[in-house]
């Protein structure tokens, strides 16, 4: 593929089209978020103990770890609106595939929806930023709500569905369903977005296609972008800037997975019926909508980003000291980690999209900090469920859990200061 053909394929999407990467957005969690209030009766039914559950759970961390770095690589190939369409298409079916067969068939399509979510993670940041480049900010907010109430509607709905339909295989495969919707509009958006490039395209002297000036300048970087090439800045991975956002973005994930996974579970612990766990998940999954789209106000407070990775982080470090002191306020706590985990999404997603200097540059940028940030995330949920076994209770991992979102406090006034 020549250089032309990336341009004219990567050319910003306006209005309607543009907004399509929210729909794409409310589709990255549901296939995750569904499998932690079924997680016991998954174990029932394949007879796995809470640390093959706790494995099932980091497998999706897993994949994102292991793609992330080559969704860039896709991307420049095919085109990043082209990587999200099979990206889309891979969801369905690893949604698919891990629901009509045996064990072997529920980590192959684990990792399927592992890989394919991967691929969502690294280029939504990207797209937002490549099409609302006047207001990333508020961009953010509102992709990161998306993907907050898709993973709040999956966990409240996942057990009823699982009741109706017969079982938590249905439950799971009716997640494949929503991406093929999205796909199909997506593929609009293509076709759209093709025919603008189209539109835009002249013929020099020789008869080769020629982008206009207006298409060339709407996909290449800005002046800005071209002087930081020419001074040659240091690579991405020797900058601390990289490492404290990598940081971040793990810790704050490993809390959001652990919680996803085990919440219901530590609710029944604790002596609350099925249905009454699944209201703790919801409410922990869906409050954060709330503070995710109220976090960015505080993005600037001092010139910097540690009031607001500070202030998301905190709420954590008491949810978790809450549920090991106060179990039977446990609704309280759900509600409390509720609004950390959602703020803490969007001050990631948001360093990552600060931090980066240019669009190519914030594609690998969220390679890294999302390739090594999750590997570091899957240490929680799978580490909870081997020490909930070894234990036999759960005062231990959450325990673990409490040190993690601690060290999440530190990493924020590193991360807040940090200057690309």
């Amino acid at each position: 593929m020549d250089g032309n053909s990336r341009t004219i394929r990567d050319i910003p999407s306006t209005g309607l089209w543009a907004a399509l990467i929210f729909l794409v957005a409310l589709n990255l969690r549901p296939a995750i978020a569904a499998v932690g209030p079924l997680l016991t009766r998954i174990g029932m039914d394949l007879n796995w103990g809470e640390g093959v559950q706790g494995i099932l759970a980091a497998m999706p961390l897993w994949a994102f770890a292991a793609v992330s770095p080559v969704a860039g690589l896709v991307t420049a190939r095919i085109g990043t609106d082209t990587t999200v369409a099979v990206a889309l298409g891979l969801l369905a079916v690893g949604d698919i595939v891990r629901s009509v067969g045996g064990q072997t068939c529920v980590w192959l399509g684990t990792v399927g929806v592992g890989a394919a979510i991967a691929i969502g993670n690294v280029l939504v940041p990207a797209i937002a930023k490549r099409d609302f480049r006047e207001r990333v900010s508020m961009a953010t907010g509102v992709y990161s709500g998306c993907i907050t109430a898709g993973s709040a509607i999956a966990g409240a709905t996942a057990v009823p569905l699982a009741d109706l339909l017969g079982g938590w295989r249905p439950s799971l495969a009716f997640w494949a369903v929503p991406p093929l919707v999205v796909l199909a509009l997506w593929l609009v958006r293509l076709r759209h977005t093709s025919h603008r490039a189209t539109v835009g395209i002249r013929r020099d002297e020789t008869g080769e296609p020629r982008a206009d000036a207006a298409t060339v300048r709407a996909a290449m970087p800005s002046a800005s972008g071209a002087k930081s090439v020419a001074s040659k800045p240091a690579p991405l991975w020797r900058r601390p800037m990289t490492w404290w956002v990598t940081l971040y973005m793990g810790l704050q994930s490993a809390a959001f997975y652990t919680m996803s996974n085990w919440l219901p579970s530590v609710s029944a612990g604790a002596g609350f019926d099925e249905g009454t766990a699944g209201m703790h998940l919801f409410l922990f999954q869906s409050i954060g909508i709330l503070s995710g789209l109220l976090v960015p106000m505080l993005m600037q407070v001092g010139g910097n980003q540690v009031c607001a990775a500070l202030v998301s982080s905190l709420p954590m470090v008491a949810a978790y000291v809450g549920m090991l002191t106060l179990p039977q306020a446990m609704m309280v706590w759900s509600i409390v980690g509720g609004c950390g985990q959602g703020s803490t999404l969007v001050v990631a997603l948001s360093l990552i999209a600060l931090r980066g200097t240019t669009a190519q540059e914030t594609v690998r940028l969220s390679g890294i900090a999302q390739s090594l940030g999750y590997l570091l995330a899957s240490i929680g949920p799978a580490a909870f469920g081997m020490l909930a076994e070894l234990s036999g209770a759960w005062a231990a991992p959450l325990l673990l859990a409490l040190a993690l979102a601690a060290a999440q406090c530190v990493v924020a006034v590193l991360v807040g200061r940090a200057r690309s």
